[in-house]
């Protein structure tokens, strides 16, 4: 039995996929839940979309650890998830039903979701204690459907739910990283994980939207010409013996401003290649998350040292407006079925993929 939407029939059953506990991709399953019945201000989507993030991975493998414990399991608030817990944070799809107090004339709205709710005010809402991150503390995109708040839903910038999808926390990401940098026009830029989600959309974002002379960091030159399209105005690889002398070479001087991913393993030549008073933007450590910091560098540099995690309202809608205009393109790298969560997160954790993964659910014609 189902129930009536009003848009399109709703089953009382969807297909989802969840994670069961901590461990390998044997800990995603298939299975048959109920749909969500949205709640007062809230609204059903049918989602079409969902792009996958190194989030969706350390979610599964406990890999945030703990604030007492770096190596104890735990999600991304570095606390204990509460399993079974559908992943996915990048949601495209389509409203289908409203809960109280909403106005039914936005059933058929095609719509990306803000990924996260906050009792925070404007402009710190990312910073609260209270956070709920969708795919962390509620389940998320790897379904067929999911309930939101409406205030939290937005136009959808393109045309495509799988497009469309592929900005949702990467692109924010970049964005947010550039803003709290405060970038400014003819600036130098080191992007490490330049070919990644969150590096490739830093790429177009740096460049062609605050106006940055961008740097990027890649494995494999042969992307060299692709990343130049993008918008950087040098490419150099990673795996060089002389990083840091390739790096103020091509700057022709230090930078002003690095925004990493990558963690360990470049953490102290991003430190180098910064001229004084740099900064240091971090959102991620797909490649070690402990590192070693000689402090001194820090202070006697005058370095800042930036954290930066999701971003706000405002800077969601701003990178929105952007998309719109085709300021920024959209970089997909391969679509899975949902069913195939597996497969796809196996290829997203192995690849040197060149963008995002999207796990697709296709509209019935």
């Amino acid at each position: 039995m189902g129930r009536n939407g009003l848009l399109q029939s709703i089953p009382s059953k969807m297909k989802a996929v969840a994670v069961t506990e901590y461990g390998g991709v044997e800990k995603l399953e298939e299975r048959k839940v109920p749909v969500p019945i949205p709640k007062e201000n809230e609204v059903l989507v049918k989602i079409y979309a969902c792009a996958l993030n190194n989030s969706d991975i350390l979610l599964r493998e406990g890999g945030y650890g703990t604030d007492t414990k770096s190596s104890e399991k735990a999600g991304w608030k570095r606390e204990a998830i509460s399993f079974p817990r559908i992943p996915g944070t990048d949601v495209a799809g389509q409203i289908v039903d409203v809960g109280a107090n909403i106005n039914p004339a936005c059933v058929g709205e095609k719509v990306v979701l803000f990924p996260f709710i906050s009792s925070a005010p404007d402009g710190v809402e990312h910073m609260a204690d209270d956070i709920t991150l969708m795919s962390s503390e509620c389940d998320g995109g790897y379904a067929e459907y999911i309930t939101w708040p409406k205030e939290l839903c937005r136009a959808m910038p393109l045309s495509s739910y799988v497009e469309s999808s592929s900005f949702i926390v990467s692109c924010f990401t970049a964005w947010h990283m550039l803003e709290k940098s405060n970038v400014v026009p003819g600036e130098k830029i080191l992007i490490t994980g330049a070919t990644g989600g969150v590096g490739s959309y830093a790429v177009q974002i740096a460049s062609k939207v605050f106006g940055a002379d961008v740097i990027a960091l890649v494995r494999d030159l042969s992307l060299k010409e692709k990343m130049i399209e993008l918008g950087a105005s040098e490419v150099l690889s990673y795996k060089s013996t002389t990083l840091p002398d390739d790096v103020i070479k091509a700057a022709d001087g230090k930078v002003d401003v690095v925004l990493d991913v990558v963690g360990d393993p470049l953490f102290s030549t991003c430190l180098k290649v910064l001229r004084n008073g740099g900064r240091l933007a971090t959102s991620g450590a797909a490649s070690g998350a402990v590192t070693q910091l000689d402090i001194r560098t820090v202070y006697l540099k005058h370095l800042s040292i930036i954290g930066c995690t999701l971003g706000t309202r405002k800077e969601f809608d701003q990178m929105l407006d952007v998309i719109r205009e085709e300021k920024i393109k959209p970089l997909i790298d391969k679509v899975f079925p949902l069913e195939k969560a597996r497969d796809a997160q196996e290829y997203f954790k192995r690849s040197e993929k060149f963008g995002k993964v999207i796990l697709q659910n296709k509209p019935k014609d």
